[in-house]
């Protein structure tokens, strides 16, 4: 165990080394979970005990960690959804539904339809 710890603690010194514009360090466990941790700010505090690594707020046993890296932007919010607007649906050249049906702005009742603007193409949920 003391090996592993010795091997984890000089990984850490070594990606430290190249972390210059990398503000994130993110880690992930075995189950593919991220947590990103902003190092930005110094001091940033790590403490390995026997079984749990700790940064800052954020805990990690390390039996399920499978991998930490930095990274430039926080890997654990949501990306790529956004709100849309009604001037997005009066631009729309192509409306299509799941079963690749092309339908108009009148016939969108409930479900999920594949909308193509001269911009960009996006999914819309009516509920």
């Amino acid at each position: 165990m003391k090996k592993n710890l010795l091997i984890l603690m000089m990984l850490v010194g070594a990606l430290t080394a190249q972390a210059k514009d990398y503000t994130y360090l993110t880690f992930e466990t075995t189950d593919g979970a991220k947590a990103s941790v902003d190092v930005s700010s110094l001091p940033v505090t790590i403490n390995l005990d026997s079984s749990t690594l700790t940064i800052g707020s954020q805990s990690f046993s390390l039996a399920n960690l499978s991998k930490m890296y930095f990274s430039t932007s926080d890997e654990t919010s949501a990306t790529g959804i956004s709100e849309v607007m009604k001037a997005d649906l009066d631009e729309a050249t192509e409306i299509y539904d799941l079963q690749g049906h092309k339908v108009s702005k009148n016939q969108m009742r409930r479900g999920v339809f594949v909308i193509k603007t001269k911009q960009r193409t996006f999914k819309l949920n009516v509920k």
